[in-house]
């Protein structure tokens, strides 16, 4: 395997091996004793800074406690309550087989990370109204967080014409070529990126940040900070707040089966602000807003420039990105200066000129502010970029506001932004998404499972028949020749867009988007081959990525032997070309994180494969050290959902899932967090006491050992006279153990008991001469208690 440089930094913890034992010390490190401040204004994140707080409420608090409000009651009427990073379940998902908790959750969340995404194009009168009325981000931030969830039911026909309602739905709303430029001056395979923290996790506060860029995702550096911050502030406040998640241990509540918010936060940032590039198209733009205001005085000239500068002019797309999407314009109506009947009029003749595909937006351009009668906060965004949300904590924690001073809109403007956006999703969006479905299926995915279709690619592959003079011709990027015939571009590393292997790419992410699986799952099958023919890896690693999701999103049942010929075959190809032949571990993580989660939802014999394919991620070491230790988590949650059959429970994987706790915990003991790795034992202690011999205790010793050595790191209070010596403290306890161990007999918990009454009698010999309670001194232990585990 070829060495990544833009993973070279990242060294998680080795897992633990009995050949290579961790020598634990017995104390607590010095950076977590007890260093609570004695007033809480000390706090680096006070409760006080409400506009800081609120960025932390989804991994502060348990998903069953009341967010924390500003004032420490309930939050004011017109705040949205969900979390920033957790919002409330939806309904609308289809039917699945689904395991039991709150597996559909991140099935939900998968769902909403693959959206339309719809370009902002708007003149400078209108990026006024918008600053005038308290936005900085201009039209594009007052539009964004109502498209992530469309209001009411979206109807959606697929493939075959058959009709589905959905309430999740939602879109994106970038800016025009949004997602290509790096976010970070500084570039980490140049060296510049180095681990500035004491516990191993990378720092990027000491970078710049370039404002213009923050909206592209796909930066596992800062997905890693950004926990790092969630788990600092959590950590923080644990002691200030009962019902913390990471304090939330209690035996005797029930057990969810709901993954860690820290978990669903990393999947979340993962799954932001998607890069716009070549090989997938979920990034590239299906639509583009040309907005004006009643201010403009030539509104049709306007309109036609701020079209022409969509395909030409400053900041074109690449030459990957298809330009035929459709454009939707709107004309802003200003309420307290303009003239509604002059608005009406120009908006008539926008729709003589461009077609229905219009809207009359009605706004206030006076600035709302929280004591306004019919005031309400903006939405928060749930689906913001790693690097954005970065700097939103940084530039946070300069102003250091007492007062969450978000910004707010009139009841007016946000009803008619959210009847705005949901007449453009129903009435242009969604329909225009169908018409180009059924056209590319028709038009070329049909002919390419003709058997006319199939004869051709046999012929590209073998023979130079066919081929054409526009096809390229030349190396791969490994040398291979990619074909006479080929349509790959394999100096510049992509397919134009007329080519019809990028159209059925359109037409798969397309049909994926809208939620058909089927048809999506049908279309990057083909493509897998074309690619393979092409050698062009990274578009065959997508093409097998998205065949995977989209066969485990479809609602049919699997067993064992389909899994492993199709699921296994496809995560397999897509890791291994990701990492070993185009250098993306951003990609190959996301590959391998999408598939655990859907194999785990299944549930069954399923979860073992979910399991298998996470300790891949930790093989592979794309993620940093805070990955490291939540995917061991999500190892031993895989494990964990496995349910065993009959009364004994026969086939659960209680033992690996104890095992993996205990994992994870040592390696939050390597981040110095100490309540997460809390939270872990005490999980492995649960399962522990599920087990047949109960107790809560294991029958090798040398676990056993390593276990207590991890409680007792976490527990200095246990020392002897207060003494931070651990080595003194374990002999004095060893002085005053009794000597004399008694081993109690293990009963049977078989339900039916083979009856001896009628057996024949054993030969008198064949009885064991030992006591019927045997004991043992300890200076007789066997000689395996020195086998330098520990």
């Amino acid at each position: 395997m070829t060495p990544l440089d833009n993973v070279a930094s990242l060294n998680p913890p080795p897992s633990f091996t009995s050949e290579a034992p961790l020598a634990l010390p017995k104390i607590r490190p010095s950076s977590t004793k007890d260093t609570r401040p004695k007033v809480l204004s000390d706090l680096p994140y006070r409760r006080s800074n409400a506009s800081l707080s609120s960025l932390f409420a989804s991994t502060s608090t348990p998903p069953s406690s009341r967010p924390i409000s500003p004032s420490g009651g309930s939050p004011p009427a017109g705040v949205l309550t969900s979390s920033v990073f957790s919002p409330g379940t939806r309904a609308g998902l289809s039917p699945l087989p689904i395991a039991e908790g709150r597996a559909d959750e991140v099935r939900n969340l998968i769902l909403r990370s693959f959206v339309p995404h719809i370009a902002i194009r708007a003149s400078t009168d209108v990026e006024d109204i918008a600053r005038g009325k308290g936005f900085e981000g201009g039209f594009q931030e007052i539009l964004r967080p109502f498209g992530e969830h469309i209001q009411g039911k979206v109807t959606v026909r697929d493939g075959i014409g058959a009709s589905r309602t959905w309430d999740d739905f939602g879109v994106r709303f970038v800016g025009l070529g949004d997602g290509l430029e790096d976010p970070r001056v500084a570039d980490q395979r140049n060296g510049d990126l180095k681990p500035s923290t004491g516990n191993g996790v990378t720092s990027l506060n000491s970078l710049t940040l370039k404002p213009a860029a923050l909206f592209k995702g796909g930066d596992i550096f800062a997905i890693e900070e950004v926990v790092e911050k969630h788990l600092s502030y959590a950590e923080t406040l644990s002691n200030s707040y009962v019902d913390d998640y990471v304090n939330y241990k209690d035996p005797k509540k029930p057990r969810s089966n709901s993954a860690s918010p820290f978990y669903t936060l990393y999947l979340r940032r993962l799954l932001s602000g998607l890069p716009l590039v070549p090989h997938e198209t979920f990034s590239h733009p299906i639509a583009c807003i040309i907005a004006i205001s009643s201010r403009n005085p030539s509104p049709i000239e306007a309109l036609r420039r701020l079209y022409s500068g969509t395909t030409q002019g400053e900041g074109p797309l690449p030459a990957w990105v298809n330009n035929e999407y459709l454009r939707y314009y709107v004309l802003v109506h200003d309420e307290d200066r303009d003239d509604i009947a002059k608005s009406t009029a120009l908006f008539d003749q926008m729709k003589r000129h461009f077609g229905l595909d219009c809207h009359l937006l009605r706004l206030r351009t006076s600035q709302c502010v929280p004591t306004d009668d019919d005031s309400t906060r903006l939405p928060t965004c749930e689906w913001i970029s790693a690097a954005e949300e970065l700097a939103e904590i940084q530039k946070r924690e300069r102003d250091d506001e007492v007062e969450d001073r978000g910004p707010y809109l009139l009841d007016s403007d946000s009803t008619s932004i959210r009847t705005f956006i949901r007449e453009m999703v129903v009435q242009s969006i969604v329909p225009f998404m169908e018409r180009c479905v059924s056209s590319w299926n028709d038009q070329v995915a049909s002919r390419r499972r003709g058997v006319s279709g199939r004869l051709m690619s046999l012929s590209k592959r073998w023979t130079g028949f066919g081929s054409s003079s526009r096809g390229s011709s030349g190396q791969g990027p490994l040398g291979a020749a990619t074909g006479a015939n080929s349509n790959y571009d394999s100096i510049q590393g992509f397919y134009r867009p007329d080519t019809p292997e990028a159209t059925m790419r359109k037409l798969a992410d397309y049909a994926f988007m809208l939620r058909d699986w089927k048809l999506a799952q049908s279309t990057y099958e083909l493509l897998r081959t074309d690619y393979n023919n092409d050698k062009a890896w990274k578009y065959h690693a997508a093409a097998n990525e998205m065949a995977a999701i989209s066969t485990l999103l479809n609602p049919q049942l699997m067993n064992s032997k389909m899994r492993s010929e199709t699921i296994d075959r496809m995560l397999d190809n897509a890791a291994y070309s990701y990492i070993t032949r185009c250098a993306a571990p951003y990609c190959a993580l996301r590959c391998l994180a999408l598939g655990i989660e859907l194999l785990k939802v299944r549930g069954s014999s399923s979860a073992d494969d979910a399991a298998r394919w996470a300790t891949r991620v930790l093989e592979l070491r794309v993620v940093g050290p805070i990955g490291h230790a939540l995917f061991t988590e999500r190892v031993a949650a895989c494990f964990g959902s496995k349910r065993g059959v009959g009364t004994g429970g026969w086939g659960a994987r209680r033992r690996k899932s104890a095992l993996w706790n205990v994992l994870a915990a040592e390696g939050w003991i390597k981040l110095e967090r100490n309540l997460q790795a809390e939270k872990c034992l005490a999980e492995a202690d649960s399962l522990h006491e599920q087990l047949p011999h109960g107790g809560g205790q294991l029958p090798f010793h040398a676990m056993n050992a390593f276990v207590q050595d991890l409680r007792h790191t976490l527990s200095p209070k246990n020392a002897p006279d207060g003494s931070t010596d651990g080595a003194g403290g374990s002999n004095d306890d060893a002085s005053t153990l009794v000597e004399i161990e008694e081993e109690s007999e293990k009963l049977d918990h078989r339900n039916h008991r083979k009856s001896l009454i009628g057996a024949g009698a054993a030969p008198f010999g064949s009885f064991d001469t030992a006591p019927l309670s045997p004991v043992r001194t300890r200076f007789e232990e066997p000689s395996f208690r020195d086998d330098s585990f520990e």
